[in-house]
């Protein structure tokens, strides 16, 4: 049905002003609602409604630009010379000094300014402004739970990301980090993918302060720790090359090709040496190598990780990560890609005798490797699903470990300013810091730094900074509480009776299993003669899988006959009480006088000695 309605007006009202005028409603048309409809609409809850004298919201964005700040230093030689006097030549400056010191006005000012400087002087002079009045008092800081919080993030400039796979504070304060990006991932590499690695200030996240190029990705980058300007980096393809920050980006010096590893380089050390310029590499190729930058065309030094000490590199073991203290200058250590380390004496009259002992325990790479910065004779290693403390002195097993986690570790480290503080990252995003004195089952802080995997880990020489490199490039820049960077008074005396308690223990078992090993091998050759002596006398160096068999076999075995023996002696016991209560029979005795015993009259009529009275 169309409803029309026609407002009509005459010819002589166009133009005329309206005058409106109150009138009542008028209805029209009155249209019914009609039930069919219903199931044609879908009813509106919850429904809105308009209000009167209501403040009226409005929806408002901006969005602004990013702004990026960027440092930039001024090198200040000396100023306030005229533009005719060079400051370089002395007798310019001499000349100009001696006519600016007749001047009347230079002299009234110096006067002036000289009664103002000795009225100063006099009041500083009077009280010591910087006396330290209480000394002798010490702080009782309250116990405060730990924690860490996130001060910084540096995210990979790059629209293809990578992994932050090293990490490097610089030397001289917590100013800068370097960061070397690579994909490890060989085979999920792109042409595109930017080969550039960048220096943080860490005041500064939105833009790196300096780029590095080298002629592959960087997986591992270090600060030279006697000249904060030097860096050297080690390659994908296995090149090393060191940048001089005051000449550019570009690598001062590369490695050549053919001297360099065949593998990438996962871990570079400088050395404590008086030039500073000394630096070794470790790479997956199986080699360790010694370079000088100021030669860098081929290494000083090479050593092949062939435990069978023959030197061949088919043999050798793929090295992953590399430990080196300058107390102990000759001594360095070697992390593997199967699970053991080596430990190895550089000043070795040969190179065979240079690889000493190796410790065996984790069933993956080692990606972590440090000396306790405190207890030089204890190192961590972190490595598939555990972190592990060692003593060099027991090679059979590590002295403590940490549960095993359900998520792989990447990385590790120790605190440089508390002994029993060390720091672990695992492959769900996670950072662990365990304190030894505090808790030894679990993590004493489990921090969620991203939801990606965490793949490099360091901390800063104040121990109160720490970084974190994640599998996108993210780097986490976190502070600690002073729980965890303040070392108690008696730390030290308690660690160190910890190490040594558990290095007692593991040398207790260490002792009894070669105990065992002995009596096994003596056992073996002791049999017969002949073909049979001799195959016995190879029996006892059997490897150790094959004397665990025996010795379980053995141990069911003498439970076994233990149970046979126990057996047949507890028939021989219920034998013998069957018989003393056939012989502790009651004895009657009837009136006629005739004795029976368990109910039977005696056949010989004499009185057992067991009668009753």
């Amino acid at each position: 049905m169309e409803i029309v309605y026609v407002y009509t007006k005459k010819r002589l009202e166009f133009g005329r002003q309206c005058n409106f005028s109150d009138r009542p409603a008028e209805l029209h048309v009155d249209l019914a609602p009609d039930d069919k409809l219903v199931h044609d609409f879908i009813e509106k809850d919850p429904c809105d409604s308009g209000i009167q004298c209501a403040q009226e919201m409005s929806e408002h964005e901006v969005n602004t630009e990013r702004f990026e700040s960027e440092s930039r230093g001024v090198n200040h030689v000396e100023g306030g010379w005229p533009k005719d006097v060079n400051p370089q030549e002395v007798e310019q400056t001499i000349r100009y000094r001696k006519k600016v010191e007749k001047d009347e006005m230079y002299v009234n000012t110096i006067l002036q300014l000289g009664s103002v400087m000795e009225h100063c002087i006099r009041q500083n002079n009077a009280i010591d402004i910087y006396e330290e009045y209480f000394d002798d008092t010490t702080q009782e800081s309250a116990e405060e739970p730990s924690s860490a919080k996130t001060i910084n993030v540096f995210r990979d400039p790059n629209e293809i990301k990578r992994t932050a796979t090293h990490l490097s504070w610089y030397p001289d304060g917590a100013k800068k980090l370097a960061v070397a990006y690579s994909n490890l991932e060989f085979q999920r590499s792109s042409p595109d993918t930017s080969l550039d690695s960048y220096i943080w200030d860490i005041e500064n996240p939105n833009k790196p302060e300096m780029t590095l190029k080298p002629v592959s990705p960087l997986v591992c980058l270090e600060y030279n720790p006697k000249d904060s300007h030097i860096l050297m980096g080690g390659c994908y393809n296995g090149q090393i090359a060191y940048w001089d920050t005051r000449k550019g980006s570009q690598p001062v010096e590369l490695s050549l090709v053919e001297h360099s590893h065949r593998d990438p380089v996962y871990k570079v050390i400088w050395l404590q040496s008086k030039t500073g310029t000394e630096c070794f590499t470790a790479s997956t190729d199986g080699q360790v190598l010694w370079w000088d930058t100021r030669k860098l065309g081929e290494p000083t030094e090479k050593l092949i990780l062939d435990p069978t000490k023959k030197m061949n590199i088919d043999n050798a073991l793929g090295a992953i990560s590399l430990e080196y203290e300058p107390t102990m200058p000759t001594k360095f250590m070697v992390g593997t890609e199967q699970g053991s380390v080596v430990n190895c004496n550089r000043k070795a009259k040969t190179p065979a005798d240079k690889i000493v002992a190796l410790y065996t325990g984790h069933h993956g790479p080692i990606y972590a490797l440090q000396r306790n910065p405190f207890f030089p004779k204890n190192f961590l290693t972190v490595g598939d699903w555990t972190a592990r403390i060692w003593s060099e002195d027991i090679r059979e097993s590590s002295i403590m470990w940490t549960k095993y986690h359900t998520s792989y570790l990447t990385d590790g480290c120790w605190s440089p300013v508390r002994p029993a503080v060390f720091f672990t990252t695992k492959m769900d995003g996670t950072l662990d810091v365990w304190d030894y004195l505090f808790k030894q089952k679990d993590p004493t802080l489990s921090l969620q730094v991203c939801d990606e995997a965490l793949h490099s880990v360091r901390v800063q020489d104040n121990g109160r900074w720490l970084a974190c490199g994640s599998h996108s490039g993210t780097t986490t820049l976190l502070e600690l509480s002073d729980g965890l960077c303040v070392m108690p008074r008696n730390e030290k005396v308690l660690v160190t009776a910890m190490f040594e308690r558990e290095t007692k223990r593991e040398k207790i078992l260490e002792s009894r299993h070669r105990e065992m090993r002995l009596k096994e091998r003596s056992k073996s050759e002791q049999g017969g003669g002949g073909d049979d002596h001799a195959e016995r006398e190879g029996e006892g160096d059997e490897p150790e899988e094959d004397l665990v068999a025996r010795a379980e076999k053995e141990f069911y075995e003498a439970i076994e006959a233990e149970k046979k023996d126990r057996a047949a002696k507890e028939a021989k016991r219920n034998e013998a009480l069957k018989k003393e209560n056939e012989l502790q029979g009651e004895v009657i005795m009837e009136e006629d006088g005739e004795e029976k015993v368990n109910g039977h009259p005696e056949k010989d009529g004499g009185t057992p000695d067991n009668s009753a009275e």
